[in-house]
């Protein structure tokens, strides 16, 4: 049992992962998807000419974070990545309320 010895810490092996070993991919994908979600929720919710930014943001968020929960580790990263797909996907619906992915350009 000489592992639950071990302390757990940040400086040992990262700030999201708990098995001992570094995940850069993952985090990597874990901020990706948690900007582009608040982007797309913020500019979906408050700004409804940016209804642009808002879907392409949120659609890239939701496949990121697919992305990202398909090859995530551990469980504190799957839990960053549902926040930023959850914020991802209220803001692509949003902007898909709002005008959409082409904003109207196609008729």
């Amino acid at each position: 049992m000489a592992q639950t010895m071990r302390p757990n810490t940040a400086a040992n092996n990262g700030l999201l992962a708990t098995d001992g070993k570094s995940h850069p991919l993952q985090d990597a994908l874990l901020a990706t998807t948690l900007v582009l979600g608040v982007l797309a929720f913020i500019t979906g919710l408050l700004f409804h000419s940016l209804h642009l930014v808002s879907s392409w943001a949120g659609l890239v968020g939701i496949l990121t974070g697919a992305y990202g929960q398909w090859i995530s580790v551990t469980t504190r990263e799957r839990f960053g990545l549902i926040l930023g797909l959850g914020a991802s996907a209220i803001g692509f619906f949003l902007g898909m309320a709002h005008g959409g992915l082409f904003g109207g350009v196609i008729s």
